[in-house]
């Protein structure tokens, strides 16, 4: 007679966040998918940077291939509000792998201080905008000198 060691079953454990995470990944296939289609437009957001110094605040925006005339710029009650659109060039034949992104965006930004409205300057140079906002007097930091009694 031969023996044999019994080796139980192993069964994988799923517990209700595995079930979770794999309905997650269903639905980002599914909306991954339904964005590609043609004809359906995107919304991207451009990377953007922020700076601020004691006399402006300074906001960069990587908007490669578009021109000057796509941008909308507007301030309104302490927000900076960028909007633009990067539009598709009609390209002949059949395309198989798009990465580059097009369509419409808008960003909004809050301002740390107040500006002054009539001294903003904005320049788009080598796929760059580059937006100046110069800060108020008042927003400006003041060198207080103490004094001796």
């Amino acid at each position: 007679m031969k023996l044999i060691r019994y080796n139980p079953i192993q069964r994988e454990v799923w517990t209700p966040i595995d079930q979770l995470n794999s309905l997650r990944d269903l639905f980002d296939s599914a909306f991954a998918l339904a964005s590609s289609a043609p004809g359906v437009r995107r919304e991207w957001l451009p990377p953007m940077d922020v700076m601020e110094d004691e006399q402006k605040i300074t906001v960069l925006i990587d908007s490669a291939g578009m021109k000057k005339e796509d941008f909308d710029i507007s301030l309104e009650k302490g927000s900076l509000t960028i909007a633009g659109e990067r539009k598709q060039e009609k390209q002949d034949g059949e395309s198989f792998r798009t990465e580059r992104s097009f369509g419409s965006f808008r960003r909004t930004i809050a301002l740390p201080s107040p500006v002054v409205a009539d001294q903003i300057s904005a320049n788009y140079r080598d796929g760059t905008l580059t937006i100046e906002l110069p800060k108020a007097e008042e927003a400006k930091p003041k060198k207080i000198e103490v004094g001796i009694l």
